[in-house]
C-alpha cells in the first residue's frame, strides 16, 4: 500500500475499557516519514495489528495515562514485534513514572522482553507542557480533565496537525492546544451527560468549535451508548457546524 502524502490517521480502537464489541482506543497516525500508535490498551496489541498496513512502520507509542485500557497492550505488541523479527529500536512516551510504568507491564507479561530484547525499548517522559519527538512527529502536551494525570496531545508533521484528548473532559488548557488542529478526536464517555474524568458529546462539539477544529472524531463512548443510541450520536454529530464522525475500527481520514 503506497505510503500517504501527508499524514494519515487510522483508528485502530474506539471503544472504552470494557466494551465486548469494541477494542479500547488506539490511534495510528501514519505517513511516508513514519508511523506512530496513540495509546495502547488491553486490546489494542492485537487490533494494531489487525488495522495497521506495515506494523514494521511503528517508530513509537505514546501513552496518554496509566490505566489498563490505554497502556496494558503494551506487552503483546512487542512480543509480536519480537515474533515477527524487529531488530530497530522502539520508542515508548508517557508521562512522568512512564519508564517503571512500562517496564514493570512488560517484565510481568514477558520477562524476556527486558532481558533478552531483540530490539531496544527506549522510554521517554514528559511533563505537562512539554514539547517531544516521537519518530518523526512533533508532540505537544497539556493536562486534560481526568483524576489519573492523562495528557492530551498534539501531534505534528509537515504542517499537518492532529489533537488526541486520550480520557478526559476538555479544558482550557486544552482548547488552547488543540487551536485550529487539522483533526480533533476527542473522548466523549457519556451521550448526554458527562460522567466524572469523562467528556461528553456536547461537550466535545463545544470544544471542537471552541478550538476552531477542522474535524471532529468523537471516541470512547460509553459502552451501552455504543450500542443502543449509535444512530442518535451519528445524527447530533451530522448537525454540527463542524465536519464530525462517530468512526468505526479500521476508519481512516487522510489530512493532506
Amino acid at each position: 500500500m503506497a505510503r500517504p502524502e501527508g499524514m494519515r490517521v487510522r483508528f485502530v480502537g474506539v471503544g472504552e475499557a470494557v466494551d465486548e464489541n469494541y477494542g479500547n482506543t488506539s490511534i495510528l497516525l501514519e505517513s511516508a516519514k513514519g508511523d506512530i500508535l496513540l495509546d495502547c490498551g488491553f486490546t489494542a496489541g492485537h487490533d494494531f495489528f489487525r488495522h495497521a498496513p506495515d506494523p514494521d512502520n511503528l517508530d513509537g507509542v505514546w501513552i496518554s495515562h496509566f490505566h489498563g485500557d490505554h497502556f496494558m497492550g503494551l506487552p503483546a505488541l512487542c512480543l509480536r514485534l519480537r515474533v515477527a523479527g524487529r531488530t530497530r529500536p522502539l520508542t515508548i512516551a508517557g508521562g512522568p513514572g512512564a519508564a517503571d510504568k512500562v517496564h514493570r507491564a512488560l517484565e510481568l507479561a514477558y520477562e524476556s522482553l527486558l532481558k533478552r530484547p531483540p530490539f531496544a525499548i527506549e522510554v521517554k517522559e514528559a511533563a505537562p507542557g512539554d514539547v517531544l519527538e516521537l519518530g518523526p512527529y512533533t508532540l505537544r502536551t497539556t493536562l486534560g480533565g481526568h483524576p489519573e494525570p492523562c495528557l492530551a496531545v498534539l501531534a505534528e508533521l509537515d504542517g499537518r496537525s492532529a489533537f488526541y484528548s486520550g480520557d478526559g473532559h476538555p479544558t482550557p488548557e486544552t482548547v488552547e492546544l488543540a487551536a485550529g488542529c487539522d483533526l480533533a478526536i476527542q473522548e466523549a464517555y457519556g451521550l448526554d451527560e458527562s460522567t466524572e474524568g469523562h467528556g461528553s458529546l456536547d461537550m466535545a462539539l463545544d470544544f471542537a468549535s471552541r478550538a476552531s477544529a477542522a474535524r471532529l472524531a468523537v471516541v470512547h463512548m460509553r459502552r451501552e451508548d455504543r450500542a443502543l443510541r449509535a444512530d442518535e450520536a451519528r445524527a447530533r454529530l451530522a448537525a454540527a457546524s463542524v465536519p464530525a464522525m462517530l468512526p468505526e475500527p479500521g476508519d481512516v481520514i487522510d489530512l493532506p
